[in-house]
């Protein structure tokens, strides 16, 4: 499937996970399909999991689309990233504050993701983007100095 990239995109793809992710996210704030999908790796295995929802495989353009119909959007606020990352891949534990309007108002949850990106010979791309329901939290139950449990 041929994509169409302008420079600047392309540019941003190829440097970080981070760069990636912010492209991820923007494309989910101004409904543009075809943005959001030049992040994902060209790969039959990557798959994505919606809150809720079952693990696509191959489908994940599809589920976007839906979302996207009717000019539709996800406006969604990173409230706290945490990264483990390697020369080759990148693990980003995301809290995602989703903004919706509803008929009955404006609705705001929280989200909290996984986002996984791999080095291809295209630069960083996402090849898993797991979200499920949660809740903020001000700071992880171990505070700064993490236990070691292994």
């Amino acid at each position: 499937m041929a994509r169409s990239r302008s420079k600047l995109h392309v540019a941003a793809l190829a440097g970080t996970p981070d760069e990636v992710e912010a492209l991820f996210y923007e494309a989910m704030h101004i409904g543009n399909l075809e943005r959001l999908m030049s992040v994902w790796a060209d790969e039959d295995e990557i798959a994505c999991i919606h809150p809720g929802g079952q693990r696509l495989r191959g489908a994940v353009r599809n589920s976007f689309e839906s979302m996207f119909a009717d000019g539709g959007s996800i406006q969604v606020v990173i409230a706290e990233v945490h990264r483990v990352e390697s020369l080759t891949s990148a693990v980003h534990h995301v809290v995602e504050r989703i903004e919706m309007s509803t008929p009955n108002g404006p609705v705001h949850t929280f989200v909290l993701a996984t986002n996984v990106y791999h080095k291809t010979a295209q630069g960083w791309r996402l090849v898993l983007h797991h979200a499920s329901p949660g809740a903020y939290a001000e700071s992880d139950a171990y505070g700064d100095n993490p236990m070691v449990i292994h």
